[in-house]
């Protein structure tokens, strides 16, 4: 049983008030196990090299970790990634 892997990405444009889901292999979290890698990845891809922090190319990823909700000590954790309004980074 999977616990952090769901097999979708929920992508939510605010700008256009829509919401879809998007599949994802296994071969995908086997490169990108969730996280900060998943986030990573989701940053470098999705957002143009010299975006705005404050515009609206700016990307807020949610990642979970693989082992969120096992019942392990500190798996129930997830990734907030952005670029950021102080460092730009």
């Amino acid at each position: 049983m999977f616990y952090g892997h769901t097999g979708k990405i929920l992508r939510v444009d605010l700008t256009r008030g829509t919401c879809t889901a998007q599949q994802i292999d296994d071969d995908f979290y086997r490169r990108y196990p969730g996280g900060k890698a998943l986030a990573g990845y989701l940053l470098l891809t999705e957002m143009p090299a010299h975006a705005d922090p404050l515009g609206p190319d700016n990307v807020l990823v949610l990642a979970n970790g693989l082992l969120t909700g096992a019942p392990f000590s500190t798996a129930t954790r997830f990734t907030a990634a952005a670029r950021s309004p102080l460092t730009g980074g």
